[in-house]
């Protein structure tokens, strides 16, 4: 079996779980108590949220919804979306990618807290 990928962002972290298929990716992703992603879309690929730990507040196309463990939302193709820790405790979600490409360069960033703002996470620019 592969080494998983493991990657520290400015909001937590995120490790892959399943990243060889052709048709989806696997990820467990972290989110810090006072932090969220930034607010971004994706042109090739579609996600699901299930949330196994924490509080999360969704944005999905301008609608906020908190989900708690067990609950899961879909995100579809091209949907604005983000996620916010707004809790004490972190946020764990596994997000399941499905659709054609899976890199971290079909991110389309909107809104960031960190600066990245219309920046492709892993675009060689």
């Amino acid at each position: 079996m592969a080494e998983e990928e493991y990657s520290d962002r400015p909001w937590g972290n995120y490790t892959v779980l399943s990243g060889d298929a052709p048709d989806h990716k696997v990820k467990r992703i972290v989110v810090h108590p006072g932090k969220r992603l930034s607010l971004q879309y994706h042109a090739k690929r579609a996600e699901h949220w299930f949330v196994v730990a924490g509080t999360a507040q969704v944005t999905l196309d301008g609608t906020v919804t908190e989900l708690t463990p067990g609950q899961a939302v879909d995100i579809p193709l091209h949907a604005a979306h983000r996620v916010a820790n707004c809790g004490d405790t972190d946020v764990v979600f596994i997000e399941v990618q499905h659709g054609t490409y899976f890199g971290e360069d079909d991110i389309v960033r909107l809104e960031d807290d960190f600066g990245r703002a219309g920046h492709d996470e892993g675009a060689a620019q």
